[in-house]
């Protein structure tokens, strides 16, 4: 089982490094009374909110979360 654990520790890197990236593309959330009514604006103009480029690297960070938190899972199991 060292090649498999192997192999899964380095898709694991690889998941850690991409979710690095990917959280340092995102752009970050206004904040104070300019984000409130920014955020009034945004809200009402949401049905395009699915197509932005924030939107695509908000469900990245999902998956590539969830792939990563399966491969915690494998390695754990596999180590014990």
């Amino acid at each position: 089982m060292g090649a498999l654990t192997l192999v899964i520790t380095i898709l694991q890197l690889l998941c850690g490094v991409a979710i690095t990236v990917i959280v340092l593309f995102q752009s970050g959330k206004s904040a104070g009374l300019s984000g409130s009514i920014g955020g009034v604006a945004d809200s009402f103009l949401a049905r395009n909110k699915a197509k932005t480029w924030d939107a695509k690297l908000a469900r990245a960070t999902k998956w590539v979360g969830a792939v990563f938190l399966i491969l915690t899972l494998i390695l754990l199991i596999l180590q014990g």
